[in-house]
Protein backbone atom coordinates (compact mmCIF):
# COMPACT_ATOMS: atom_id res chain seq x y z
CA UNK A 1 0.00 0.00 0.00
CA UNK A 2 1.59 3.39 -0.84
CA UNK A 3 2.30 5.75 2.01
CA UNK A 4 0.53 9.06 2.17
CA UNK A 5 1.22 12.67 4.31
CA UNK A 6 -1.79 10.81 7.06
CA UNK A 7 0.84 8.55 7.64
CA UNK A 8 3.50 10.62 8.56
CA UNK A 9 1.84 13.11 10.42
CA UNK A 10 0.16 9.91 12.50
CA UNK A 11 4.16 8.56 13.42
CA UNK A 12 5.19 12.40 13.96
CA UNK A 13 2.78 12.81 16.28
CA UNK A 14 1.66 16.08 14.58
CA UNK A 15 -1.07 16.87 12.04
CA UNK A 16 -1.11 16.78 8.03
CA UNK A 17 -1.30 20.68 7.90
CA UNK A 18 2.00 20.48 9.55
CA UNK A 19 3.91 18.31 7.77
CA UNK A 20 3.10 20.06 4.72
CA UNK A 21 4.59 22.96 5.83
CA UNK A 22 7.45 20.92 7.33
CA UNK A 23 8.36 19.84 4.21
CA UNK A 24 7.49 23.21 2.27
CA UNK A 25 9.93 24.33 4.20
CA UNK A 26 7.28 26.26 5.79
CA UNK A 27 7.32 28.47 9.24
CA UNK A 28 7.70 25.70 12.16
CA UNK A 29 10.40 25.08 14.74
CA UNK A 30 13.27 22.93 14.01
CA UNK A 31 12.57 20.11 16.16
CA UNK A 32 9.34 19.77 14.55
CA UNK A 33 10.78 19.72 11.18
CA UNK A 34 13.25 16.94 12.24
CA UNK A 35 10.19 15.30 14.11
CA UNK A 36 8.50 14.89 10.50
CA UNK A 37 11.61 14.14 8.61
CA UNK A 38 12.26 10.85 11.11
CA UNK A 39 8.43 9.82 10.04
CA UNK A 40 9.42 10.57 6.60
CA UNK A 41 12.19 8.11 6.83
CA UNK A 42 10.33 5.90 9.51
CA UNK A 43 7.85 5.07 6.67
CA UNK A 44 9.25 5.47 3.00
CA UNK A 45 7.15 8.45 2.38
CA UNK A 46 7.29 9.80 -1.25
CA UNK A 47 6.10 13.69 -1.59
CA UNK A 48 3.37 13.75 -4.79
CA UNK A 49 6.09 16.63 -6.63
CA UNK A 50 3.19 17.17 -9.36
CA UNK A 51 0.92 18.22 -6.60
CA UNK A 52 2.89 20.33 -5.19
CA UNK A 53 3.52 21.68 -8.34
CA UNK A 54 0.16 22.57 -9.18
CA UNK A 55 -0.32 24.46 -5.85
CA UNK A 56 2.67 26.14 -6.65
CA UNK A 57 1.57 26.79 -10.01
CA UNK A 58 5.73 27.27 -11.16
CA UNK A 59 6.80 24.08 -12.93
CA UNK A 60 10.63 24.77 -13.66
CA UNK A 61 10.25 22.38 -16.03
CA UNK A 62 11.11 21.83 -19.39
CA UNK A 63 9.37 19.43 -21.92
CA UNK A 64 11.58 17.85 -24.86
CA UNK A 65 9.82 16.10 -27.13
CA UNK A 66 11.70 14.33 -30.18
CA UNK A 67 11.49 12.37 -33.06
CA UNK A 68 13.86 9.10 -32.43
CA UNK A 69 16.03 9.34 -29.58
CA UNK A 70 17.82 6.86 -31.28
CA UNK A 71 19.22 8.97 -34.19
CA UNK A 72 22.03 10.71 -32.45
CA UNK A 73 20.93 13.95 -33.81
CA UNK A 74 18.66 14.14 -31.41
CA UNK A 75 20.80 12.38 -28.91
CA UNK A 76 22.75 15.02 -28.95
CA UNK A 77 20.47 17.76 -29.70
CA UNK A 78 18.89 16.71 -26.02
CA UNK A 79 22.03 16.54 -24.61
CA UNK A 80 22.36 20.60 -25.66
CA UNK A 81 19.47 21.09 -24.03
CA UNK A 82 19.44 19.73 -21.09
CA UNK A 83 22.91 21.58 -20.50
CA UNK A 84 21.03 25.18 -20.78
CA UNK A 85 18.27 23.90 -18.50
CA UNK A 86 20.43 22.53 -16.07
CA UNK A 87 22.27 25.98 -15.83
CA UNK A 88 18.86 27.95 -15.13
CA UNK A 89 17.74 25.48 -12.40
CA UNK A 90 15.37 23.74 -14.18
CA UNK A 91 14.44 19.82 -14.79
CA UNK A 92 14.15 18.33 -17.93
CA UNK A 93 11.07 15.91 -19.13
CA UNK A 94 12.25 13.87 -22.24
CA UNK A 95 9.80 12.07 -24.81
CA UNK A 96 10.29 9.54 -27.22
CA UNK A 97 7.89 9.57 -30.06
CA UNK A 98 9.16 7.40 -33.27
CA UNK A 99 7.50 10.16 -35.78
CA UNK A 100 4.02 8.89 -34.46
CA UNK A 101 1.00 11.54 -34.49
CA UNK A 102 -0.75 10.06 -32.11
CA UNK A 103 2.11 9.51 -29.35
CA UNK A 104 2.88 13.22 -29.83
CA UNK A 105 -0.75 13.87 -29.23
CA UNK A 106 -0.16 12.39 -26.02
CA UNK A 107 3.19 13.82 -24.64
CA UNK A 108 1.67 16.97 -25.65
CA UNK A 109 -1.57 16.23 -22.81
CA UNK A 110 1.32 15.06 -20.46
CA UNK A 111 2.64 18.46 -21.10
CA UNK A 112 -0.70 19.89 -20.23
CA UNK A 113 -1.00 17.48 -17.02
CA UNK A 114 2.60 18.62 -15.81
CA UNK A 115 2.13 22.12 -16.44
CA UNK A 116 5.54 23.02 -17.66
CA UNK A 117 6.96 25.90 -18.10
CA UNK A 118 7.94 25.28 -21.78
CA UNK A 119 8.22 22.56 -24.63
CA UNK A 120 11.14 21.93 -27.36
CA UNK A 121 9.34 20.07 -29.97
CA UNK A 122 10.24 17.81 -33.20
CA UNK A 123 7.13 17.18 -34.75
CA UNK A 124 6.06 15.27 -37.33
CA UNK A 125 4.92 17.48 -40.23
CA UNK A 126 1.46 15.95 -39.63
CA UNK A 127 1.46 17.50 -35.94
CA UNK A 128 3.12 20.74 -36.72
CA UNK A 129 0.53 21.87 -39.67
CA UNK A 130 -2.32 21.26 -37.15
CA UNK A 131 -0.44 23.34 -34.73
CA UNK A 132 -1.37 26.86 -34.89
CA UNK A 133 -0.21 29.83 -32.36
CA UNK A 134 -2.82 29.27 -29.85
CA UNK A 135 -3.42 25.67 -30.04
CA UNK A 136 -0.77 24.70 -27.10
CA UNK A 137 -1.49 26.87 -23.51
CA UNK A 138 2.55 26.26 -22.96
CA UNK A 139 5.67 28.45 -24.87
CA UNK A 140 7.01 26.30 -27.71
CA UNK A 141 10.09 26.14 -29.44
CA UNK A 142 10.35 23.68 -32.57
CA UNK A 143 13.68 21.84 -33.56
CA UNK A 144 14.97 20.16 -36.55
CA UNK A 145 10.99 20.80 -38.13
CA UNK A 146 9.33 23.81 -39.32
CA UNK A 147 5.52 24.10 -38.45
CA UNK A 148 2.85 26.93 -39.76
CA UNK A 149 3.95 30.64 -40.83
CA UNK A 150 4.62 32.85 -37.66
CA UNK A 151 2.88 30.14 -35.45
CA UNK A 152 5.57 28.76 -33.06
CA UNK A 153 9.48 29.85 -32.83
CA UNK A 154 11.89 27.45 -34.53
CA UNK A 155 15.55 26.53 -35.12
CA UNK A 156 16.22 24.69 -38.39
CA UNK A 157 19.27 23.81 -40.93
CA UNK A 158 19.11 25.08 -43.99
CA UNK A 159 18.11 22.04 -45.64
CA UNK A 160 17.43 22.90 -49.04
CA UNK A 161 21.28 24.63 -49.18
CA UNK A 162 22.60 21.40 -47.69
CA UNK A 163 20.71 18.60 -49.84
CA UNK A 164 21.77 21.07 -53.00
CA UNK A 165 25.31 20.85 -52.06
CA UNK A 166 25.67 17.43 -52.34
CA UNK A 167 24.27 17.59 -55.74
CA UNK A 168 26.53 19.96 -56.81
CA UNK A 169 29.50 18.09 -55.19
CA UNK A 170 28.55 14.42 -57.15
CA UNK A 171 28.12 16.60 -60.47
CA UNK A 172 31.39 18.00 -60.33
CA UNK A 173 32.82 14.41 -59.47
CA UNK A 174 31.24 13.23 -63.02
CA UNK A 175 27.28 10.93 -61.07
CA UNK A 176 24.39 11.95 -63.07
CA UNK A 177 21.93 9.52 -62.24
CA UNK A 178 21.90 10.59 -58.56
CA UNK A 179 19.17 9.18 -56.64
CA UNK A 180 17.66 10.56 -53.31
CA UNK A 181 16.22 8.33 -50.73
CA UNK A 182 14.25 10.83 -48.04
CA UNK A 183 12.43 10.13 -44.72
CA UNK A 184 8.51 10.68 -45.41
CA UNK A 185 7.23 11.99 -42.04
CA UNK A 186 8.79 15.35 -41.12
CA UNK A 187 9.23 18.82 -43.02
CA UNK A 188 13.06 18.32 -43.03
CA UNK A 189 12.92 15.28 -45.33
CA UNK A 190 10.72 17.21 -47.77
CA UNK A 191 12.86 20.23 -47.72
CA UNK A 192 15.82 18.30 -48.50
CA UNK A 193 14.06 16.15 -50.99
CA UNK A 194 13.37 20.18 -52.67
CA UNK A 195 16.55 21.21 -52.64
CA UNK A 196 18.03 17.77 -54.10
CA UNK A 197 15.19 18.28 -56.98
CA UNK A 198 16.10 21.86 -57.26
CA UNK A 199 19.66 21.42 -57.45
CA UNK A 200 19.05 18.09 -59.85
CA UNK A 201 17.09 20.67 -62.46
CA UNK A 202 19.84 23.11 -62.44
CA UNK A 203 21.87 20.68 -64.11
CA UNK A 204 18.75 19.12 -66.34
CA UNK A 205 19.14 15.96 -64.57
CA UNK A 206 15.72 13.91 -63.95
CA UNK A 207 15.49 13.79 -59.61
CA UNK A 208 15.19 9.98 -58.96
CA UNK A 209 13.56 10.23 -55.16
CA UNK A 210 11.97 7.71 -52.68
CA UNK A 211 10.47 8.38 -49.03
CA UNK A 212 10.61 5.92 -46.60
CA UNK A 213 9.95 5.85 -43.29
CA UNK A 214 13.17 7.65 -41.38
CA UNK A 215 15.19 4.61 -40.04
CA UNK A 216 17.93 2.54 -40.73
CA UNK A 217 15.48 -0.53 -41.20
CA UNK A 218 12.74 0.96 -43.84
CA UNK A 219 15.91 2.22 -45.79
CA UNK A 220 18.00 -0.81 -45.88
CA UNK A 221 15.06 -2.33 -47.21
CA UNK A 222 14.15 0.34 -49.53
CA UNK A 223 17.95 0.36 -50.82
CA UNK A 224 18.40 -2.80 -51.18
CA UNK A 225 15.49 -3.26 -53.46
CA UNK A 226 16.28 0.00 -55.19
CA UNK A 227 19.75 -1.02 -55.88
CA UNK A 228 19.10 -4.45 -57.10
CA UNK A 229 17.22 -3.03 -60.30
CA UNK A 230 19.51 -2.60 -63.48
CA UNK A 231 18.71 0.67 -63.88
CA UNK A 232 19.80 1.75 -60.19
CA UNK A 233 21.65 5.41 -59.32
CA UNK A 234 25.00 5.77 -59.93
CA UNK A 235 25.03 7.94 -56.26
CA UNK A 236 22.45 8.23 -53.55
CA UNK A 237 21.88 11.07 -50.85
CA UNK A 238 19.94 9.56 -47.65
CA UNK A 239 18.22 12.47 -45.66
CA UNK A 240 19.65 11.33 -42.13
CA UNK A 241 22.28 9.60 -40.07
CA UNK A 242 19.97 6.49 -39.75
CA UNK A 243 19.51 6.12 -43.42
CA UNK A 244 22.81 6.17 -44.57
CA UNK A 245 23.58 3.23 -41.94
CA UNK A 246 20.66 1.30 -43.66
CA UNK A 247 22.25 2.27 -46.85
CA UNK A 248 25.65 1.30 -46.23
CA UNK A 249 24.21 -2.04 -45.31
CA UNK A 250 22.62 -2.58 -48.09
CA UNK A 251 25.53 -2.11 -49.91
CA UNK A 252 27.08 -4.64 -48.28
CA UNK A 253 24.08 -7.54 -48.25
CA UNK A 254 24.47 -6.89 -52.47
CA UNK A 255 28.12 -6.94 -52.59
CA UNK A 256 28.23 -2.98 -54.26
CA UNK A 257 31.63 -1.39 -53.63
CA UNK A 258 31.83 2.16 -52.84
CA UNK A 259 32.12 4.26 -54.47
CA UNK A 260 32.83 2.05 -57.53
CA UNK A 261 29.41 0.44 -57.99
CA UNK A 262 27.94 3.13 -55.86
CA UNK A 263 28.34 6.82 -54.30
CA UNK A 264 26.60 7.46 -50.81
CA UNK A 265 26.32 10.84 -48.75
CA UNK A 266 24.12 11.52 -46.81
CA UNK A 267 23.27 13.72 -43.63
CA UNK A 268 24.89 13.84 -40.11
CA UNK A 269 28.42 13.58 -39.04
CA UNK A 270 27.89 10.74 -36.67
CA UNK A 271 31.84 9.19 -35.36
CA UNK A 272 31.26 6.07 -37.62
CA UNK A 273 31.06 7.44 -41.00
CA UNK A 274 34.79 7.94 -41.11
CA UNK A 275 35.54 4.50 -39.52
CA UNK A 276 33.66 2.72 -41.93
CA UNK A 277 35.95 2.21 -45.06
CA UNK A 278 35.36 4.56 -47.19
CA UNK A 279 34.78 7.33 -45.12
CA UNK A 280 31.12 8.82 -45.90
CA UNK A 281 30.33 12.13 -47.11
CA UNK A 282 27.68 13.59 -45.25
CA UNK A 283 26.54 17.22 -44.22
CA UNK A 284 27.60 17.98 -40.43
CA UNK A 285 24.27 19.79 -38.70
CA UNK A 286 25.61 22.81 -35.97
CA UNK A 287 23.72 19.95 -33.34
CA UNK A 288 24.83 21.87 -29.65
CA UNK A 289 24.20 24.96 -31.43
CA UNK A 290 20.56 23.51 -32.58
CA UNK A 291 20.06 22.81 -28.56
CA UNK A 292 21.18 26.14 -27.36
CA UNK A 293 19.46 28.29 -29.56
CA UNK A 294 16.14 26.47 -28.93
CA UNK A 295 16.68 27.15 -25.52
CA UNK A 296 17.68 30.94 -25.81
CA UNK A 297 14.17 31.52 -27.86
CA UNK A 298 12.37 29.44 -25.37
CA UNK A 299 13.88 30.79 -22.32
CA UNK A 300 13.18 34.71 -24.16
CA UNK A 301 9.58 33.71 -25.38
CA UNK A 302 8.86 32.74 -21.22
CA UNK A 303 9.91 35.83 -20.75
CA UNK A 304 8.44 37.84 -23.43
CA UNK A 305 5.23 36.25 -24.50
CA UNK A 306 4.27 38.78 -26.54
CA UNK A 307 6.87 38.96 -29.06
CA UNK A 308 7.26 38.34 -32.86
CA UNK A 309 7.64 34.75 -33.95
CA UNK A 310 11.36 33.94 -35.22
CA UNK A 311 12.80 31.68 -37.22
CA UNK A 312 16.90 30.57 -36.76
CA UNK A 313 18.06 29.04 -39.40
CA UNK A 314 21.65 27.72 -39.41
CA UNK A 315 24.20 26.13 -42.18
CA UNK A 316 25.48 22.92 -42.32
CA UNK A 317 29.00 21.88 -43.70
CA UNK A 318 29.86 19.38 -46.06
CA UNK A 319 32.37 16.94 -44.59
CA UNK A 320 33.98 15.34 -48.13
CA UNK A 321 34.88 12.38 -47.87
CA UNK A 322 36.12 9.15 -49.89
CA UNK A 323 32.51 7.94 -50.19
CA UNK A 324 31.62 10.24 -52.82
CA UNK A 325 35.24 9.88 -55.06
CA UNK A 326 35.00 9.29 -58.66
CA UNK A 327 38.39 9.33 -61.07
CA UNK A 328 41.49 11.75 -60.49
CA UNK A 329 39.92 14.40 -58.47
CA UNK A 330 41.96 17.03 -56.76
CA UNK A 331 42.12 16.02 -53.19
CA UNK A 332 43.11 18.03 -49.81
CA UNK A 333 42.90 17.93 -46.21
CA UNK A 334 39.29 18.52 -44.89
CA UNK A 335 39.35 19.69 -41.49
CA UNK A 336 36.46 17.78 -40.34
CA UNK A 337 37.88 14.85 -41.32
CA UNK A 338 41.28 13.01 -40.78
CA UNK A 339 40.96 11.64 -44.33
CA UNK A 340 41.57 13.11 -47.56
CA UNK A 341 38.69 15.00 -48.96
CA UNK A 342 37.86 16.02 -52.67
CA UNK A 343 38.42 19.90 -53.21
CA UNK A 344 35.35 21.60 -55.05
CA UNK A 345 33.50 24.87 -54.75
CA UNK A 346 30.78 24.32 -51.74
CA UNK A 347 28.06 26.93 -51.45
CA UNK A 348 29.09 30.20 -49.79
CA UNK A 349 26.53 29.43 -47.58
CA UNK A 350 28.30 26.60 -45.32
CA UNK A 351 29.39 27.48 -41.83
CA UNK A 352 28.32 27.39 -39.01
CA UNK A 353 26.72 30.66 -38.25
CA UNK A 354 22.73 31.35 -37.76
CA UNK A 355 21.84 32.18 -41.94
CA UNK A 356 18.79 34.10 -40.48
CA UNK A 357 16.48 35.23 -37.31
CA UNK A 358 13.56 36.84 -38.83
Amino acid sequence: MSVGIRDVARVAGVSTATVSRALGRGPVSDAVREQVEAAVRATGYRPNLSARRLRSKAAQTIGLIVADIRNPFFTAVSRAVEDAAYAAGMRVILCNTDEDPAREAMYLRLMEEERVTGVIFAPTKVTADGLRADSLSFPTVFIDRSGLPGAHDSVVLDNAAAAASLVDHLVAQGFKRIGGLFGSTSSTARERQAGYAAAMARYDLAPLARSVAPNAAAAETEATRWLSQPDRPEALILSNGLMLMGAVRATRTLGLAVPKDLALAGFDNEPWTDLVEPGLTVIEQPVAEIGAQAMRLLFERIEHPGQPVRKVTLSGRAVLRSSTRRGGGLVIQCPLARYPAFALPLRPTLGFLPRSLG
